[in-house]
């Protein structure tokens, strides 16, 4: 398959991700998060070989220590970028403003353009090659004290559509791949798990690491997870009042979104 650079690789989806594609052929893995230990320890367990860096991928200098690591342990090629590493900070727009919307977008959205600005050069000269952004269905549906981390997915969907459209000319595919609740280190979902009423709506990170596959190598534009949450993507549009009243009810407003503080950027 290639080179594959995971972000968010030290846990849960990134993680996952790592163990899915490491099972194809002539992989070579680069393992991207903050907590170095936990990369190596990855690493070692691999079956194919891997390098690790460790880097917070909002720091000004990271698409740059990204794409140096690249030239030096891989020679500069790149076949597959999965923009995985993500977190959600909860708050109400009227209490936390602005400050909370910044946080949110500075790794879920900035960072992932500003290292894919870096490293698309590499993927071009690379084509046939593919990126996969991890969105949200928080990114088509949004809900109170999620504003900030839906607004970060929703710019993050946006923007992945418009960059399949720029970049397929130059043999780039651009996947994306919305999760809905996703069992992590960061979401354990222990409350939604033990309702029979909602412990179908909680996937595993397994799951997610074989959309990534399918909307990335596998050329699918986009991939729910589990797919049957694309029916509130379409209930949005279609019959957003019915939504609204849903998502304003007592039992929405008690979930949490399907990636906690600690998710992704680990």
């Amino acid at each position: 398959m290639g080179i594959a650079l995971v972000t968010g690789a030290s846990t849960g989806i990134g993680k996952a991700t790592a163990v899915r594609l490491s099972r194809e052929p002539g992989t070579e893995l680069v393992l991207v998060a903050r907590r170095e230990p936990l990369l190596r320890e990855l690493a070692e367990s691999l079956p194919c070989p891997a390098s690790v860096l460790a880097v917070d991928l909002t720091a000004a200098d990271a698409p740059e220590r990204v794409r140096a690591h690249l030239e030096a342990e891989h020679g500069g090629r790149l076949d597959l970028l999965v923009n995985n590493a993500g977190a959600a900070w909860r708050g109400t727009f009227g209490e936390d403003g602005y400050a909370n919307v910044k946080q949110n977008m500075d790794l879920n959205f900035d960072a992932v353009v500003r290292l894919t600005e870096a490293l698309l050069p590499l993927l071009r000269a690379s084509a046939p090659s593919a990126i996969v952004n991890v969105a949200s269905t928080a990114g088509r549906v949004a809900r109170a004290g999620t504003g900030a981390y839906s607004a970060s997915k929703f710019a993050l969907a946006g923007w992945s559509d418009s960059l399949y459209a720029e970049e397929k000319p130059h043999g780039v595919h651009v996947g994306m791949v919305l999760p809905g609740f996703i069992e992590t280190e960061g979401f354990p979902a222990t409350e939604l798990k033990a309702k029979a009423l909602t412990r179908w709506i909680v996937s595993k990170p397994e799951n997610v690491a074989a959309a990534i596959y399918e909307a990335g190598p596998g050329g699918k534009p986009e991939r729910y997870v589990p797919r049957g949450y694309a029916l509130a993507a379409v209930a949005r549009i279609v019959a957003p009042r019915m939504v609204r009243r849903i998502l304003t009810g007592g039992a929405a407003s008690s979930l949490t979104t399907s990636t906690g503080a600690e998710a992704g950027n680990s």
